[in-house]
């Protein structure tokens, strides 16, 4: 019995030499993992704070620049680095465009991290079909005589 169990010296130690590099190496992948989910997450919310400063009606690229690095200054200053943003504003829309990269922590591993806000300018546009307010409800407004 003694010199069956001989040929398994050692087979635990190899086993653990093996396995725990492994393990920690799926830990670390979970870990950069959530630093990436997390990375986009702040880069999405900077995005739509820069898209609400240009697409109001007295907004400008400059304000929803300043408030879409405002933001970025304040929460990812960690978990996202080489930040870009690019910001554009026509008569009628406005786009938010945040790109970088996750903070790394397997070395090999670089993610890359984009966020996009798209949204129409505010704008006033006349009353084109010449009604007032309560007139344009379908119906007419009937606390006012209107016809229903």
């Amino acid at each position: 019995m003694r010199y069956a169990l001989q040929g398994d010296r050692g087979a635990v130690t190899t086993e653990l030499v093996v396995a725990t590099p492994v393990l920690l190496l799926m830990l670390m992948a979970i870990v950069q993992f959530a630093l990436w989910s997390h990375a986009t997450h702040l880069a999405q919310a900077a995005a739509s704070q820069g898209l609400a400063a240009t697409r109001a009606q007295a907004g400008t690229v400059a304000a929803g620049n300043a408030s879409a690095r405002a933001m970025l200054d304040q929460l990812a200053r960690g978990p996202l680095t080489d930040v870009s943003v690019n910001i554009g504003r026509s008569a009628t829309s406005a786009s938010v465009q945040i790109s970088g990269r996750a903070s790394s922590v397997l070395p090999f591993l670089r993610l890359p991290v984009h966020a996009e806000a798209v949204g129409p300018v505010e704008r006033f546009v006349t009353n084109v079909y010449g009604f007032t307010n309560s007139e344009a409800v379908s119906g007419g407004n009937s606390s006012a005589g209107g016809a229903r």
